[in-house]
């Protein structure tokens, strides 16, 4: 059954851009690793604030990508330029556009 995962953050104030950049030079890897969707959003309200939509074949497969070394790195680099505020949502998918069930 396909695992869904909706998260936001909060960048510190001029750090955005560079999160952004962060997250999106790691979504190659994420394929081979059981993802199927990963998108990274903004919202023009809140300037500060990203949001991440991830489509993953398995909670387990999302698990595991967890403790690989360059998402333990990305997740190292980008702390510092966040303030803390996070929320996520984990979800069940039960079919969409593009999405393998």
């Amino acid at each position: 059954m396909p695992y869904g995962y909706i998260g936001s953050m909060r960048a510190r104030e001029g750090c955005r851009d560079d999160i952004i950049n962060l997250l999106l030079s790691a979504a190659d890897g994420l394929r081979a690793a059981g993802c199927q969707l990963y998108a990274v959003c903004t919202a023009p309200a809140d300037a500060d604030m990203i949001w991440v939509t991830e489509i993953w074949e398995s909670a387990e497969r999302h698990e595991a990508s967890l403790h690989l070394p360059e998402t333990r790195a990305a997740i190292a680099k980008a702390m510092p330029m966040l303030t803390g505020e996070f929320t996520r949502q984990e979800l069940t998918v039960v079919g969409g556009l593009g999405v393998s069930s």
